[in-house]
């Protein structure tokens, strides 16, 4: 992304005198991990920011979604690693709060990734088909993969899901739904991944991989019994009242993140990647607009 940061730096003025307009930047993490863990994950990136701005920079683990959320619309918030749900959630709110900046590109080179469902492997439960009448998870209401789209297309092909499943539950996570159902408290349920790569592993990132990496699962007792359409993966965005220097100092920053950093990277994007790519809000389009159909 060498070439993003030299876009960046000959059109904007990029300096600490410049960054210096704010006093401190504050980064919210998204939930599906616990908070300690999510953390750790980040505190490479936030020690990264903090001596690019030379300002104190903090990260912010809410319990749920909507915390970043409206952290990012009320201003307490400078930058997230949304989904594409929550970012959704945030335009619906208001349009001008936040600005896409960049996404991740898999190794494959998509943009894109899944929600995937998923049971024990001894649970006799192969395919979605086999979990009727069973306890089934999703994460949480603004989670794109872990609600939003495998709630829609569950519903387009087997209608109402309280009448599909004996129950429907809202884990809190992606993390707790993988350690839900491995324990027994699920049948199944849906958590995200690249789809790259190995089940075994977790495939090459995403919730599975970070569950798998953790010491949580060993994904060989799970078995993948579902697998959506493919989902625009979320974007990295920057409060939109923030300097124009600073938005375009951090943007350069994760660009690079790749190349200059390999390790803080992957902890960043939840696995292996290629690269975090420029990303724009027509991206969000489709997932905007299913967002006014469910009507949340």
């Amino acid at each position: 992304m060498k070439k993003l940061l030299a876009i960046l730096a000959a059109t904007t003025c990029i300096g600490t005198a410049h960054a210096q307009e704010i006093k401190e930047f504050n980064i919210g993490i998204l939930g599906g991990e616990n908070a300690q863990d999510r953390m750790t994950s980040n505190e490479c990136y936030r020690a990264a920011i903090e001596s690019a701005l030379g300002v104190p920079v903090k990260v912010f683990t809410p319990a749920d979604y909507d915390g970043v959320i409206q952290g990012l619309l009320g201003g307490t918030l400078d930058m997230a690693w949304l989904g594409a749900s929550a970012y959704a959630k945030t335009y619906l709110t208001d349009p001008a709060a936040v600005e896409v900046r960049l996404t991740k590109q898999n190794l494959n080179d998509s943009t894109g990734y899944y929600s995937i469902g998923f049971a024990r492997k001894d649970s006799g439960i192969t395919s979605m088909d086999d979990a009727k009448g069973k306890k089934f998870a999703f994460a949480e209401p603004n989670s794109t993969s872990g609600y939003l789209v495998p709630a829609a297309e569950l519903i387009a092909k087997y209608g109402p899901l309280e009448n599909y499943f004996s129950e429907v539950k809202m884990s809190g996570g992606h993390e707790q739904t993988i350690v839900g159902v491995n324990n027994g408290d699920f049948d199944a349920g849906v958590s995200w991944a690249d789809g790259v790569g190995n089940w075994e592993d977790g495939y090459a990132s995403g919730a599975f991989r970070k569950a798998a990496d953790a010491g949580l699962v060993d994904m060989n007792n799970l078995t993948e019994i579902w697998r959506s359409a493919l989902i625009p993966e979320g974007p990295m965005v920057v409060r939109a009242a923030l300097p124009a220097d600073v938005k375009d100092k951090v943007t350069a920053l994760t660009a690079d993140l790749w190349e200059t950093d390999k390790a803080c990277a992957y902890g960043v994007a939840a696995g292996d990647a290629k690269d975090f790519v420029p990303a724009s809000h027509d991206m969000y389009l489709g997932i905007i607009d299913a967002r006014k159909l469910s009507g949340e």
